[in-house]
């Protein structure tokens, strides 16, 4: 973002462009994409939402257009699939667009309910997912694994290995290459083995017996 943004205004510097840079999502989002921004030194303008509690396309153009006109760079927005607070899911048919259209980084936060769309009944609730640069869920939140684990897809990994990409002699291997390197996708280097208790769970309860669980769950919330 900050070189492409330079090749398109070469008199800003680096810390010019960082500054005016702006990040989006709902005002019911989680409080951890906020403290991203805070992380990452950006603002992060939180949309307000409808009388249903969803972010929609309309409040995300009039901001960005708002920001705008104030010479601010917007560059990324967050929806949400499932808020902590009410369980809202931002609608993504009319976000997704509006990402395209201002050339945005469009980011899924179904960490909460993203489990559900396990079961096939409410996968409406994904329509417009093809807008995505990014998706992510946490298993350990609704899907009978351990804190932490955490299932993350991204449309292009080369973007966030060439932002995090340091490579020093002492920690090249014989399999560069070969394999994903995941200390390039995240700012530790190391990481657990998370995917495996994962993988013993499904092993373990299978599909079927774990949208059993989820259905029971949801019909005891209705």
């Amino acid at each position: 973002m900050v070189k492409r943004k330079k090749s398109e205004n070469p008199d800003l510097t680096d810390i010019d462009i960082i500054g005016k840079l702006v990040a989006y999502c709902s005002e019911n989002a989680h409080c951890s994409v906020e403290r991203a921004g805070m992380i990452a030194g950006v603002k992060m303008r939180l949309v307000p939402s409808d009388d249903e509690f969803r972010m929609h396309g309309s409040s995300l153009d009039e901001a960005v257009k708002e920001d705008l006109a104030k010479g601010l760079i917007p560059f990324h927005v967050s929806a949400t699939l499932g808020t902590t607070d009410c369980c809202s899911f931002d609608d993504l048919l009319s976000i997704g667009p509006v990402a395209q259209k201002h050339e945005l980084y469009m980011h899924i936060d179904a960490a909460y309910a993203g489990a559900a769309f396990i079961c096939p009944e409410y996968r409406d609730l994904l329509n417009g997912v093809e807008f995505a640069d990014s998706f992510n869920f946490n298993p350990h939140k609704w899907m009978l694994v351990t804190f932490d684990c955490s299932a993350l897809w991204l449309k292009n990994s080369s973007e966030i290995v060439d932002a995090f990409n340091v490579d020093p002699i002492y920690l090249k291997h014989d399999q560069q290459g070969l394999v994903p390197d995941y200390r390039h996708w995240q700012i530790p280097l190391g990481r657990r083995f998370r995917s495996l208790k994962l993988w013993f769970v499904l092993r373990l309860y299978g599909a079927k017996q774990i949208r059993a669980h989820l259905r029971k769950q949801i019909a005891l919330a209705e």
